[in-house]
């Protein structure tokens, strides 16, 4: 053998061990999206969030959840959480109940009186906002933490926008709403009630604004024309809901028909119930196609709620309604029978969707609209009119609390950019860690905590209906998160390796590979439990190996 073949062979061994097969491929610690992050609207870590819970150490989970969203207390109630339906422990037992814990964090925040960090600078620059809801807060939020001057115009006499005026009391609670309004305001946030702005411009111009984002939310009902012969009380569940929570609630008489399938319709049939009323919701698809989460609907029935599916409402005679039976086609969609049913109501509650009304922006130059009347905005939410922003219900998007929230601090993004004279541009996002790649050698069955509620027999007012976790079930459940596709320090790893090439960094700082004693053999990736741990191709292997 010759020199320069020792000297070859000496290289090589650098790679792998000093006999036997040649290493080709190595270990590398890696990190993935956890579908739980990817699936949220308003872009919480919440991987991050659920870590620094299980330790314990509620504060620093708290504040890194509100990086991304101020509500956290609201969002535990009302969002419908579609990170739980995208969590990979669905295929171990069942999902982790990341609302609850969001919040308990929430909860204990306004109990805790933990306020925002205020920024350490101010950049002279100002924004107003056009409407207190979750959009308009979660925008103002994020702005005046970025150091500029925030005001919010609201028409309204309160803030908080449909949350407030649209879901009730015993969904959530009226002081906590106020609550985390008022932390925003102590950021120092300026929000101006009843205020209806109807020129835009006008309002930027003197006001020495430098930038708008207009977020006003959807209260207006959508009409539906019912043939009808001296009808009884029409109104729509928008404005009834908002008047059942002032304590002013119109009176509905012994039987009320709420006409829709979504979740207003079901929060408006509740609310009649607890009014003293009698509710039926008149839908004219099945239960599997009706927009309403199938939680909100099972809980209208054990309060008593009748539901009338596949039925459509053709005359109104007085007190009596005439509906026509539907069957669905192959394609899902209803189509009338001709079968004409009788159904007796006193009033009529039509819970058929909201419109935003965007109307006040029609005369400034540049804005277009879709044929819904929705603002049409580019890819940094700018409307056609330079400077002025838009977003949650008032653009085309699908419509929740936790989008709006997610539109309000993306829109800061752009917006705080384009004070800058500059351009935000979303960093790249890793890929989706699924269920599959998990090596759960560690799997256990211990299924979520379930939320206590309050039992039915007691539902006869506004009281919250869902009870908060207790700080053992807090900690449980947060406990579950299995921490996809990021390292969380199990020490397996390092157990597991053969050659002991795993050198630990100590507590935050994870691990590193001793490339002079690992073999390649991957034996630390295959028990790394949540896919943190990739094997790639050993660098200039192949070059040194043909040569």
């Amino acid at each position: 053998m010759t020199t320069t073949d020792l000297t070859k062979r000496a290289d090589l061994s650098r790679h792998g061990r000093g006999t036997g097969a040649l290493r080709t491929r190595r270990p590398d610690y890696v990190d993935y999206l956890p579908p739980c992050n990817d699936a949220c609207p308003a872009g919480e870590n919440i991987q991050a969030w659920l870590a620094l819970a299980q330790a314990g150490d509620f504060e620093a989970a708290w504040r890194e959840l509100v990086i991304n969203n101020p509500l956290p207390s609201i969002h535990g109630r009302v969002c419908y959480h579609p990170c739980e339906s995208a969590c990979n422990r669905i295929h171990t037992d069942s999902e982790v109940s990341i609302h609850a814990v969001e919040r308990y964090l929430g909860d204990l925040a306004l109990e805790k009186d933990w306020q925002f960090q205020k920024p350490l600078t101010q950049t002279g620059k100002k924004v107003l906002v056009v409407g207190a809801g979750p959009s308009g807060l979660s925008a103002s939020y994020h702005l005046a933490k970025m150091g500029h001057d925030v005001e919010i115009r609201e028409a309204g006499p309160v803030a908080g926008g449909m949350i407030h005026f649209g879901i009730p009391a015993y969904r959530m609670p009226r002081d906590e709403l106020q609550a985390e309004i008022s932390r925003i305001e102590n950021l120092g946030v300026k929000i101006t009630l009843n205020h209806r702005v109807a020129d835009v411009l006008q309002e930027k111009e003197a006001g020495g604004f430098d930038a708008v984002f207009v977020a006003v939310g959807a209260h207006i009902s959508k009409k539906i024309d019912i043939p009808n012969r001296d009808a009884g009380k029409i109104l729509d569940a928008v404005s009834f809901l908002s008047q059942a929570k002032e304590g002013e609630a119109p009176r509905l008489g012994r039987r009320v028909a709420i006409y829709g399938g979504g979740n207003t319709a079901m929060d408006a049939a509740r609310t009649a119930k607890r009014l003293g009323a009698e509710p039926m919701i008149i839908y004219r698809r099945d239960r599997s196609s009706m927009p309403a989460h199938d939680f909100e609907a099972d809980e209208a029935l054990e309060e008593g709620v009748r539901i009338n599916w596949l039925r459509t409402i053709k005359e109104i005679d007085k007190s009596t309604f005439k509906v026509e039976v539907m069957e669905l086609d192959e394609n899902g969609r209803p189509q009338p029978t001709g079968e004409i049913e009788e159904l007796e109501a006193d009033s009529l509650i039509l819970a058929l969707g909201q419109d935003t009304d965007t109307g006040f922006l029609e005369s400034v130059p540049g804005i277009e609209f879709e044929w819904d009347h929705t603002v049409i905005v580019d890819d940094n939410m700018m409307t056609g009119h330079e400077g002025i922003f838009a977003g949650g219900d008032m653009v085309p998007s699908e419509r929740s609390v936790t989008i709006a929230v997610g539109h309000g601090k993306h829109a800061a993004r752009h917006i705080d950019a384009f004070l800058h004279g500059a351009k935000y541009e979303r960093g790249p996002r890793n890929a989706i860690i699924g269920h599959e790649n998990l090596h759960l050698w560690y799997r256990t069955h211990a299924p979520q905590v379930e939320q206590e509620r309050l039992p039915v027999v007691e539902r006869e007012g506004f009281d919250e209906v869902m009870q908060n976790l207790s700080e053992a079930d807090a900690l449980f459940e947060a406990r579950r998160c299995l921490s996809c596709g990021n390292c969380f320090e199990c020490d397996g790893c390092y157990g597991a390796c053969p050659q002991d090439a795993i050198i630990k960094l100590g507590p935050g700082k994870k691990y590193k590979f001793d490339f002079d004693k690992c073999t390649g053999c991957a034996v630390c990736m295959e028990q790394c439990p949540c896919h943190a741990i990739e094997m790639i191709d050993e660098p200039g292997i192949q070059e040194e190996v043909s040569s």
